[in-house]
């Protein structure tokens, strides 16, 4: 069997899968059933001066019958007293010695920070996690994404939690950014000893168009939150690899935004991530669903010949390159699978109106009026577009053409170093 544990900045799990600073690690009570269902850590909710939260909080989009696909909060930190939230790390701790306890961190002055770590330390924190990416309520106190996106501020208070910490420091670094290098670079310079990416992204998840009000509605106002969930996945993939494959980023990730599933996790953990952090998905669905994610990260770490997770970090960094540096003279073409074909037009359509016109009806229907539709060849680019609207899985592939031409980039030809293919309708 493949061993799960793992090591993300000198904070050990029995498994990569750790709960996200957010609702579902709110209280001792709840880690510890989150433990019992087989999580290998968690980051405790934000501690910092308890605030009082508003009502409501939380908004969603649906797309096309599927709930939730984005999610947004407009919630804090933690709104219960350190003394309960510290007896209650102790005793979390105390009862799962093998699990990682980080607690999430979020105050203003030095002697806060002082003080508030030491605290967290004596209560058996396994790890800290600087909380620098809040997109709302605190960053106006200029706490969370406020620090985020000054690096010389994120390097300084870094650099004070690091010279107070025995344990590690991980750096939760905000998406609110242009480039999210610098930042993490900022961290790294600090002396922390990994990063967490990413933090929610900054946004308004809809309008009351009855009321007249953003949502989620508190009275009659509401206001900008955090983004996260299944939709924010392609930019915290992208973010995390943008430091993976950074020569001057030495520092370890643990990856966050949009993990649904154990393949999820695999495309972080293969993008340069030690550990995974989970948040709206166990709001939508409870802790069960970590079950199914060791089950499949075990199975596909079997059947890939991996037999611990160091040996998957990063496995598919040095794929993701610049679009310069692509093969431009790579082809492929659609295939359609004559016998699941079910005729509804839906690749046709989608073709003639988004794509390049080389789908069409069948002129004469088909073997028995089938209504299976042909491709052009000569005049397909391989865009991928009717694979994605194609409702049959596998009906829809895309081939490599053997088209004569050797390898050949953008920026190979820009130098003279290679000749590209002709454009489809160029012939």
């Amino acid at each position: 069997m493949p061993d799960l544990s793992t090591n993300c900045a000198g904070i050990r799990s029995p498994n990569p899968f750790w709960l996200a600073s957010a609702p579902p690690a709110n209280s001792g009570a709840q880690i510890q059933r989150a433990f019992d269902h087989g999580w290998g850590g968690a980051v405790w909710k934000t501690l910092g001066v308890p605030i009082q939260n508003v009502s409501s909080r939380f908004g969603a989009v649906d797309v096309r019958g599927t709930k939730a696909v984005g999610f947004n909060n407009i919630e804090l930190i933690t709104d219960r007293s350190l003394e309960v939230n510290f007896r209650e790390i102790y005793e979390t701790k105390k009862k799962y010695p093998k699990h990682a306890v980080v607690v999430s961190l979020m105050v203003e002055t030095r002697q806060e920070w002082k003080d508030i770590i030491k605290r967290s330390i004596d209560a058996g924190a396994d790890g800290l996690e600087l909380n620098f990416g809040c997109p709302h309520g605190m960053c106006e106190r200029g706490m969370g994404s406020a620090v985020g996106q000054e690096p010389k501020v994120n390097q300084e208070i870094t650099s004070w939690a690091v010279e107070y910490s025995s344990v590690p420091v991980l750096v939760k670094l905000t998406p609110n950014v242009g480039d999210i290098v610098p930042h993490g670079l900022a961290a790294q310079r600090g002396g922390a000893h990994g990063v967490a990416l990413i933090n929610t992204i900054k946004s308004i998840i809809g309008v009351d168009i009855d009321r007249m009000v953003p949502m989620p509605r508190v009275g009659g106002q509401s206001t900008n939150g955090g983004y996260c969930g299944s939709a924010v996945k392609p930019i915290a993939l992208h973010m995390v690899a943008q430091l993976a494959r950074s020569s001057e980023f030495e520092i370890p990730i643990s990856g966050i935004g949009g993990v649904a599933n154990w393949r999820d996790a695999v495309e972080f953990i293969l993008l340069g991530s030690s550990s995974v952090q989970v948040c709206t998905e166990v709001m939508l669905r409870g802790y069960r669903i970590v079950e199914d994610m060791i089950e499949g990260l075990t199975e596909y770490m079997s059947s890939h010949g991996f037999d611990t997770i160091d040996q998957m970090v990063g496995k598919a960094v040095s794929g993701y390159s610049e679009w310069g540096d692509l093969d431009l003279n790579y082809e492929t073409v659609a295939k359609i699978d004559a016998q699941a074909c079910i005729g509804c037009q839906l690749c046709v359509v989608a073709c003639h109106d988004g794509a390049h016109q080389c789908i069409h009806p069948n002129p004469q229907g088909g073997p028995s009026g089938s209504r299976v539709p042909i491709v052009d060849e000569s005049e397909c680019v391989g865009c991928n577009l009717c694979q994605i609207v194609c409702p049959v899985p596998g009906c829809i592939t895309m081939e490599e053409v053997d088209n004569g031409f050797t390898p050949g980039t953008w920026n190979q030809h820009m130098a003279g170093e290679a000749a590209l293919r002709p454009k489809k309708g160029a012939h």
